[in-house]
């Protein structure tokens, strides 16, 4: 009897589960499964606790999935993933594993980490699957072969695609003849806070009931209610994609299931378009795997003179920089792990252009926060909003918090909900608390702005152009 392994990474579902499949194909064949948590390689990455703790979550879920279909899952712990290749090779000498299947992983130290497990395994098969993406990296390429540096003609070339013909999705494998498995609760040797179950789904599930409510309630709206914060208007399916206990592809069949014109730009479009934003920015560290190491994407922005001012950078992370749009923003973050799209780039412009901060710093802190931290969006995101990255925004492009909290926040619903002490102040003069406060002789449990944006962005655009022209 031939042994198949298969190697769970960040792929943590039964349905549309490429590697899985395969290995599952034979039907004669044992099929195992592993999972190798690297604690130290992640804390170095900035793991959330939060993250953490949804990780575990699924872990524990896809492991009572696989053993009702006869199917254990090995379970090791070790620091790094260069301890990971050891314990990959010992798991095949101790089975007898004829073939491994994995999914690929796109960042830098994956793929070097896999490359050494290849050239471990001299009498093992190994074959790894495109499975976190639609279409594989390099299939959407421009005319003389080049990775896309701008994200719409990526976008109408991968539409072309989809049209060709859409990618697959497979079933989950059918239960294996030796009979349900037994259980023993995995625990992840990290910091956890609790996540929110409601917010996040914490079992594949419980996330495929959450993706067609929303394609089937929610997509078609998704224009008109997705840069609202105090309106749930998001799919809330980030946390689900980061570590594949949804797929894409999942993503796109319900969609276009719901939404049938979603790929002519009917409704639906635009949180197609959200999946491909995903799409570019894993296509894009493929083919640029500096931009794993911190490195920008648009060379001569290294040249930028940040701020090197810790008070600032900490008052932007509790949330008490006196804006209030940006504080309730960060607090949410703090408290939940999530923080919603329009906020993201509304805090992250407000680091880097109005405080001058490197956008480093708030890449970081993010990935040390979010339930959804992924490297490849998370890097993506902020690169943009700095203008510093692919498709970036110009750099004289500078959101003015105060306006964006009027224009997307109008009433202060949202504001109100995570700066409390602001429950007092009138919906006129929920943006500029201060102004209010000090004209009717007021004291506010709340801080004054810590920056002036008008001055601040003459600072910011002067900084820029001293780098551009250096």
């Amino acid at each position: 009897m031939t042994t198949h392994l298969v190697w769970f990474r960040t792929d943590l579902r039964l349905h549309d589960n490429l590697a899985l499949a395969a290995a599952c194909r034979d039907r004669q064949a044992k099929v195992i499964a592993l999972f190798i948590a690297t604690p130290q390689q992640w804390l170095q990455h900035h793991m959330a606790p939060r993250q953490a703790a949804y990780l575990q979550a699924q872990l524990n879920a896809l492991q009572t999935q696989l053993a009702q279909k006869g199917i254990p899952l090995l379970f090791h712990d070790v620091a790094d993933f260069a301890a990971s290749v050891e314990v990959v090779k010992n798991v095949c000498d101790e089975h007898q594993v004829d073939r491994l299947f994995y999914n690929y992983q796109y960042e830098i130290n994956e793929r070097q980490r896999d490359s050494g497990v290849e050239k471990t395994l001299d009498t093992v098969t190994c074959q790894g699957f495109d499975d976190s993406v639609m279409l594989a990296p390099g299939s959407v390429m421009t005319g003389n072969h080049q990775m896309y540096k701008v994200f719409t003609p990526f976008k109408n070339a991968y539409l072309r695609r989809l049209k060709e013909g859409l990618p697959e999705c497979v079933q989950a494998p059918a239960n294996r003849d030796n009979g349900a498995c037994e259980t023993t609760e995995i625990v992840l040797n990290l910091p956890q806070e609790p996540f929110d179950t409601t917010l996040f789904p914490a079992d594949e599930k419980t996330a495929i009931a959450r993706l067609r409510h929303f394609c089937q309630q929610q997509a078609a709206e998704y224009e008109e209610k997705r840069d609202f914060p105090a309106i749930e208007g998001t799919s809330r399916l980030s946390a689900c994609l980061t570590l594949g206990v949804l797929s894409a592809r999942q993503c796109l069949h319900r969609l276009l299931a719901e939404c049938p014109h979603a790929q002519d730009g009917g409704p639906g479009a635009v949180w197609l378009n959200e999946l491909l934003w995903r799409e570019f920015y894993r296509h894009l560290m493929t083919y640029y795997p500096e931009l794993c190491r911190y490195k920008p994407f648009i060379a001569w922005t290294d040249n930028v003179a940040w701020n090197n001012d810790r008070t600032a950078l900490a008052a932007w992370q509790q949330g008490k920089t006196g804006y209030p749009i940006v504080d309730a923003a960060m607090r949410q973050l703090n408290e939940t792990g999530w923080m919603h799209n329009r906020l993201r780039m509304i805090v992250a412009s407000f680091l880097v252009k109005d405080l001058l901060i490197d956008w480093r710093e708030g890449e970081r802190y993010f990935m040390s926060q979010l339930v959804d931290g992924d490297l490849a969006a998370n890097n993506g995101g902020w690169q943009w909003a700095a203008s510093t990255g692919t498709d970036a925004a110009p750099y004289f492009r500078i959101f003015n918090p105060t306006t964006q909290g009027e224009r997307f926040d109008k009433e202060g619903v949202f504001i109100r909900h995570w700066l409390s002490e602001l429950n007092a102040v009138p919906e006129k003069a929920i943006h500029e608390p201060w102004q209010w406060a000090e004209k009717e002789g007021i004291t506010l449990e709340y801080p004054r702005p810590i920056v002036n944006h008008k001055q601040a962005r003459i600072e910011t655009l002067a900084a820029y152009e001293a780098a551009r022209k250096a």
